[in-house]
């Protein structure tokens, strides 16, 4: 089974299309969160999760964005209610089974209270490793991670839509994750 990871995608819609035609031929494509950015709404991005019926997170801009702070936002004319229900009922985080893997999928951490940023090299990351997971899949940081901590796989993708990883010359990325083969694959890219 090949699954796609994808996160932050920050409503950029080319982004996102352009990691999954690099990805190839999935059975699965899951987000991490972050499809939308700041108080900026993306009817294409959202519609096109809903539409394929990606297992979808909400991350920290989700928060904001369906928060009390995000009425005028959200209360803008161009912006489709139905799609914002859609986002609204999408969960914090999301508990998979997939060929035999128990997959934990989190915007930033498993632990409360959320919205850490654990980065590369982070004395924080062991703590995955404390999961009730066999992989964890996180987002958050835009930072490529693919390791063992433990007994438990942390992937984090990076960012399809708002590259700030230094480490891969700023580039967009996504992750293809073989659970087949065991292996994990980082995908960096532009567009």
């Amino acid at each position: 089974m090949r699954i796609g990871i994808v996160s932050d995608i920050h409503g950029n819609m080319a982004g996102l299309l352009r990691a999954v035609e690099l990805m190839g031929e999935v059975d699965e494509l899951l987000c991490l969160g972050d499809s939308i950015y700041d108080y900026r709404f993306s009817n294409e991005v959202v519609g096109w999760l809903r539409d394929n019926q990606i297992p979808t997170i909400q991350g920290n801009h989700e928060w904001v964005f369906l928060g009390p702070q995000g009425v005028r936002a959200r209360n803008a004319e161009w912006v489709d209610q139905e799609l914002v229900g859609w986002l609204e009922t999408q969960p914090l985080r999301l508990e998979l089974e997939r060929h035999g893997h128990r997959i934990l999928m989190v915007h930033s951490t498993p632990w409360e209270p959320q919205g850490e940023y654990v980065l590369p090299g982070s004395n924080d990351l062991k703590r995955f490793g404390e999961a009730d997971a066999d992989i964890v899949l996180y987002g958050h940081t835009h930072q490529q991670v693919a390791e063992r901590v433990g007994d438990v796989l942390v992937v984090n993708p990076g960012s399809a839509g708002d590259a700030r990883d230094s480490r891969n010359g700023r580039q967009l990325s996504c992750a293809l994750l073989d659970l087949a083969a065991g292996e994990t694959r980082l995908i960096d890219y532009t567009v």
